[in-house]
């Protein structure tokens, strides 16, 4: 789909729960504008989760907070829903469901709104062709949108130069139901499409990683690898934590005083 420059992006890393604020001028809703190319999606998008911040001043310009919880878990630190969907996957449909790799892989799983679209192909090609990367670190690329697997193997059998995907190294999930959207937080209600969702679930089934973009603003595949190599890396060493931009064989960081001043003093 394409670019617009109102659309909106939000990332999230597995971290302690955060309480969303609220004050006396409300701000019931977020608004994320949809490109005007797209006559049929041009309602704006309404977030689920109302936030909303702001301050009273009195004679003393005296800031006032008022602060309440939400009653919904955020979905990174915790475990990823699970699913079983039928997908395309080397032109033929098959099966699959989310648990069957806990234990086993890491799991890039990301949504994407329709097939036959505009963005969409060349993300969805862009991960196909670095699927090697993700394979040699035990990582499984999973891609989901609303459509039947019949459109979905329609799409895989157009040559990329017409707007298809070709042959894919990883299997296209059909979530013709909307479920596995709903459970992820990336449904547009109103326009039953999915958001740019991408989730980074370990192998404990833990989703330790979310992105989500607005539907004309696509996603990098090398931030995706990077950031999935940071977090089998801290994984690995529970004593050390990933600087901003960190990439294998840069230097990490002890999450303590003392620690953290080395790593400032040597960069």
């Amino acid at each position: 789909m394409a670019c617009s420059a109102s659309a909106t992006a939000t990332t999230l890393m597995a971290a302690p729960n955060h309480k969303s604020f609220s004050a006396n001028l409300t701000l019931s809703s977020q608004t994320l504008t949809i490109p005007r190319s797209f006559s049929a999606l041009r309602k704006p998008l309404r977030s689920g989760v109302p936030r909303s911040l702001s301050f009273n001043r009195g004679s003393h310009s005296r800031k006032a907070f008022v602060v309440k919880a939400t009653s919904e878990a955020p979905l990174v630190g915790n475990k990823a829903p699970d699913f079983e969907a039928e997908a395309v996957f080397d032109q033929e449909f098959i099966n699959v469901k989310l648990s069957e790799y806990i234990g086993k892989k890491y799991v890039i799983l990301f949504f994407y709104p329709l097939d036959f679209t505009f963005v969409c192909p060349t993300e969805i090609t862009a991960f196909s062709d670095r699927h090697a990367e993700f394979e040699k670190i035990n990582t499984e690329i999973l891609g989901v949108s609303i459509d039947s697997v019949f459109s979905h193997l329609a799409w895989v059998q157009t040559d990329r130069k017409s707007g298809g995907l070709g042959d894919l190294n990883y299997p296209l999930i059909s979530d013709v139901t909307k479920s596995i959207s709903k459970s992820y937080g990336v449904l547009i209600p109103d326009q039953g499409i999915a958001l740019r969702g991408l989730f980074i679930i370990d192998k404990e089934g833990v989703i330790q990683h979310s992105t989500i973009n607005n539907l004309a603003i696509g996603r990098s595949v090398d931030e995706t690898l990077r950031t999935l190599q940071a977090l089998q890396y801290v994984q690995e060493n529970p004593d050390e934590v990933c600087p901003a931009g960190w990439k294998p064989g840069e230097k990490s960081m002890k999450p303590d005083p003392k620690g953290s001043k080395e790593y400032f003093a040597a960069i």
